[in-house]
């Protein structure tokens, strides 16, 4: 009986240990790269990444984080926004979306570039250097989510350096998305390992 129960807890440890190691390297590679917006490097590029719109809005998710962008281009630490996010995704287009809500912020229109092909975060930070040609970039999103989007633009070849923009969400929905983040810091290791290619290369 003895014998089993250990054996049970070193598989169980060996699963947390394997659950638990992609999440530990984006953590980790993302260390010293996350700002908060008042305290914000300064970059030619803010990649806003996208996710629901609702009725063609921003969902306040998103609305979080176009709020945050808009924010670093008046202070002057951005000067051109790459708005990535799926065209035609199931709630609508988002890159549309985004674009219409930081006008609405007083973004000029001419400093907002929009990607409809930035269907997950690994097919964003990989097109905002292929496509794009992004060297050196913000990258805007959610606590929950930022470690995972520097670590990937970072690996790809981007100097990035993450800004946390509010959730605008009640706490069941941030744990939710704290958990989705931590499974898919598996799905970026992988994309990674297999150096994947994105679902469109073109404009």
């Amino acid at each position: 009986m003895m014998i089993i129960r250990r054996r049970v807890i070193v598989a169980a440890a060996a699963a947390l240990l394997a659950v638990s190691s992609p999440w530990a390297w984006t953590s980790l590679s993302a260390q010293g790269h996350v700002y908060a917006e008042s305290d914000a490097p300064v970059a030619d590029v803010a990649i806003v990444l996208g996710t629901e719109v609702v009725d063609g809005a921003p969902s306040p998710r998103l609305a979080g984080r176009l709020e945050t962008a808009a924010l670093l281009v008046s202070t002057g630490r951005a000067r051109t926004l790459l708005v990535s996010g799926d065209g035609n995704g199931a709630s609508g287009n988002e890159p549309a979306a985004m674009t219409d809500y930081l006008v609405s912020l007083g973004v000029p229109a001419e400093k907002i570039v929009p990607d409809p092909y930035g269907l997950d975060t690994y097919d964003t930070c990989i097109r905002a250097r292929d496509v794009y040609g992004v060297r050196r970039a913000l990258v805007v999103t959610q606590s929950y989510h930022v470690r995972r989007a520097v670590t990937l633009c970072r690996h790809l070849g981007i100097d990035a350096d993450g800004v946390v923009a509010p959730c605008h969400c009640g706490w069941v929905l941030a744990t939710n998305k704290w958990i989705r983040d931590y499974l898919a810091s598996g799905k970026a290791v992988w994309d990674v390992v297999r150096d994947r290619p994105p679902a469109n290369r073109s404009k």
